[in-house]
């Protein structure tokens, strides 16, 4: 556990001697292309805003990978369960992903407001699909023997996919959850872009209208290290990777 996380911390310096070595190199102004210290200037000294943002973001997160992942998974279970219900809903649910997320923000805070409830959904609805579809791939392509040996039992259809069929399909939503995790946030900082009152998305489009770049770059820092901190937590203390 402690290379695990070696690794990532001198990827991390080596990211920011490549960040100052560009400052330096290409003297840009500081609203352009803040150094380092000046967004390290910021997050300490507006450490209090910052956290007041981040709580609000990740608790959008947080429900929005939780209610995403029980929707993904249960939707998962049903068009497997029901061949008809799948040819019905499949159709449906690719359509759904042409429609371009920032389409759909705008509908969602003018449907449910300016609050919390329009982000969490926005989350929920990036991750959904990513869950579902790894779910699904999953449940559908359960080992030939498994299944074999499951008729030996004669147990029912719905024995069957939950006693040998889901524990198959683990691994496959392991991977889709993995890539909710890293979209999770996509979808709440979006729904603040388009219209809130909080969240780090909301101070990042207030700093930019203030011309406060180095105040961004911190707010953006702290979704990187939320979406790396949840990925880390789950690889080593659920999936044990």
């Amino acid at each position: 556990m402690k290379l695990s996380l070696l690794k990532p911390l001198f990827i991390g310096i080596i990211l920011l001697c490549l960040w100052q070595l560009i400052g330096v190199l290409g003297d840009f102004p500081h609203y352009i292309f803040p150094s380092p210290q000046d967004v390290w200037l910021q997050l300490t000294s507006h450490i209090e805003l910052l956290w007041q943002h981040t709580q609000i973001t990740l608790i959008e997160i947080g429900l929005g990978l939780l209610l995403g992942f029980i929707f993904g998974l249960s939707s998962a279970l049903l068009l497997s369960f029901s061949p008809k219900t799948s040819s019905l809903l499949l159709p449906v649910l690719v359509i759904s992903q042409a429609i371009p997320v920032f389409a759909i923000a705008p509908i969602l805070v003018l449907w449910l407001g300016y609050g919390m409830p329009s982000k969490i959904v926005m989350a929920i609805l990036i991750i959904y699909f990513p869950v579902t579809a790894a779910c699904y791939d999953g449940l559908r392509n359960t080992p030939k023997a498994w299944l074999d040996l499951a008729k030996t039992f004669k147990l029912s259809p719905l024995r069957l996919l939950l006693k040998v069929r889901l524990p198959a399909a683990l691994p496959a939503l392991a991977s889709g959850f993995r890539i909710a995790v890293s979209v999770a946030p996509i979808g709440a900082v979006i729904g603040e872009w388009v219209g809130s009152s909080e969240g780090l998305g909301y101070l990042m489009i207030h700093a930019n209208v203030r011309m406060q770049v180095d105040l961004m770059f911190a707010a953006l820092l702290i979704l990187v290290a939320i979406s790396f901190s949840i990925d880390w937590l789950l690889r080593h203390f659920i999936w044990h990777v």
